[in-house]
């Protein structure tokens, strides 16, 4: 990798690891899709189309914070916690289990999206954007 993002790779595969700027770029065009895809829709073309977006969209959502994770050193299943966090606590929480999944989404957020990675190679691969030596 020369510095360029593969979109493709990024977006359908969980394995490998991604810096802090792709994974932010990432997470913004795929709330900026289901964004745009519930303003376009309304409830009746939702229910039939929606069985089709909103899988594509969680399995890109895992792929890219499971890549972020790799590169924290954590395990890519983590990814399964964040999203069931985000499912239930989405948008507003209203009771202590909503709490404590926010606290969730709080910790997703901060180690995710504040902490850099890893600075050498770990289990999951080199550095984003480093060419594996041989």
């Amino acid at each position: 990798m020369n510095g360029q993002i593969d979109w493709a790779e990024l977006f359908f595969s969980s394995t490998g690891r991604t810096a802090r700027g792709p994974f932010l770029l990432a997470t913004a065009v795929l709330i900026a899709i289901a964004v745009l895809y519930e303003a376009a829709t309304g409830p009746t073309l939702r229910w039939f189309t929606g069985w089709i977006v909103y899988p594509g969209l969680l399995f890109s959502g895992c792929c890219v914070l499971s890549k972020r994770l790799h590169d924290r050193g954590r395990s890519g299943w983590l990814a399964a916690i964040i999203v069931l966090a985000l499912i239930v606590a989405w948008p507003a929480p209203s009771g202590f289990v909503d709490f404590a999944f926010s606290l969730v989404i709080l910790w997703a957020a901060v180690e995710l999206g504040a902490i850099a990675g890893e600075q050498g190679a770990n289990r999951f691969g080199p550095p984003p954007g480093r060419a594996v030596q041989a």
